[in-house]
């Protein structure tokens, strides 16, 4: 069975391992994407709620930059044609709002986004109805709060349920209030002690995000989950990417194959061990003997794919594992190169054990007792 993952924008031709902006920016291929990241962020290092923060902080991002486009475009339309001319330089910053290198740090025009937004405050200084803002102590007012992750396994971020998600319908326009939902949500959803999926961070960064929410501004820009978005990016790049490329770069099975390896392995070799001393002790032609090729074979393949968390023959044939038994194909080039020399390799240090194996029990001398 075969995932398919989603392609990047653009194809990147690099020389070295990814780093963690280019997989989360989905500029990279599998076996090193972002729906390989979330799998291991999810099954492996258990903090997917980490991963799960910087994206929907990203989605609102992007549900600020549709909202100030679509105003900027509205204004636009309602001015005057002998106005346009003089109103350019006013609305200068509507226009470049959110435009640049994507959730690049630092970007000028998330500043003047932010900026714009903190400046169009007045328009709406109250929680919408319906909100998590509006009545936290309800337990019915509170909306459930979608995951990344669909029942049909399709990849994070193409959620249309997911809170900065924006559908291409006229009823889908985003209002104001539509923006200090989706920060209230990543407020009551991630970061407030005892919150659904709570992930920590330092106490001052959340009293800041938690006043300027909740607080006389009531601020929705996205420049206010800059210093936790930053926190969470480098405790990523810290404590889990380094693993995953060892995981993802270096190797193309999970730990339950592993250990399914493992297992199987040491059978084989209690079987090759006992076969190969009873053909001994019974004084078996070596004819005879050459039988135990069979579980040492086994035994040193599954060994080896277990210590070196890799399975040559998948690699040769092109596929990595996702989950337990469930493959896609490799289309990062260099990724890509790394496991086939990996794979090439572990292919030879495999023939030279299991010939060494052979070899020992076969022409030893047999002995009938």
């Amino acid at each position: 069975m075969t995932t398919p993952s989603p392609l990047p924008d653009r194809a990147y031709h690099r020389s070295g391992f990814p780093s963690l902006f280019e997989v989360l920016s989905r500029k990279t291929l599998p076996p090193v994407d972002l729906f390989s990241f979330y799998i291991y962020m999810r099954d492996q290092q258990r903090s997917v709620d980490y991963l799960d923060f910087w994206l929907d902080v990203s989605q609102h991002l992007s549900l600020c930059r549709h909202y100030v486009r679509r105003l900027h475009r509205s204004v636009i339309e309602d001015t005057p044609e002998l106005e346009k001319e003089t109103s350019k330089r006013s609305s200068y910053i509507l226009d470049n709002a959110g435009e640049g290198p994507s959730n690049e740090k630092g970007s000028t025009s998330d500043q003047r986004l932010s900026a714009f937004l903190r400046s169009d405050h007045g328009s709406t200084n109250h929680s919408p109805q319906g909100s998590l803002g509006s009545n936290r102590s309800t337990p019915g007012m509170e909306r459930p709060r979608p995951s990344f992750m669909t029942n049909d396994g399709s990849s994070p971020g193409n959620n249309s349920s997911s809170p900065g998600q924006i559908s291409s319908g006229a009823d889908n326009v985003p209002k104001r209030e539509d923006l200090r939902a989706s920060a209230e949500k990543i407020l009551y959803t991630y970061l407030l002690p005892g919150s659904e999926r709570e992930i920590i961070i330092p106490q001052g960064i959340l009293n800041d995000i938690q006043e300027a929410i909740e607080g006389p501004d009531q601020r929705s820009d996205p420049e206010l989950f800059d210093a936790a978005k930053d926190y969470v990016f480098q405790a990523m790049e810290r404590d889990a990417f380094p693993g995953f490329l060892q995981s993802k770069g270096l190797g193309n099975i999970v730990p339950p194959s592993m250990m399914m390896r493992l297992i199987i392995g040491l059978l084989a070799l209690f079987g090759g061990f006992w076969t190969a001393f009873i053909l001994i002790f019974r004084d078996a032609s070596r004819s005879t003997r050459c039988w135990i090729i069979l579980p040492f074979t086994i035994c040193v393949y599954a060994l080896f794919s277990h210590q070196w968390q890799l399975d040559p023959v998948l690699v040769l044939a092109g596929f990595s594992e996702y989950t337990f038994m469930d493959f896609s194909r490799i289309r990062e080039p260099f990724i890509k190169s790394i496991l086939t020399r990996r794979a090439i390799v572990l292919l030879a240090a495999m023939i030279v054990a299991d010939t060494a194996f052979c070899c020992l029990f076969i022409f030893v001398p047999g002995k009938m007792l």
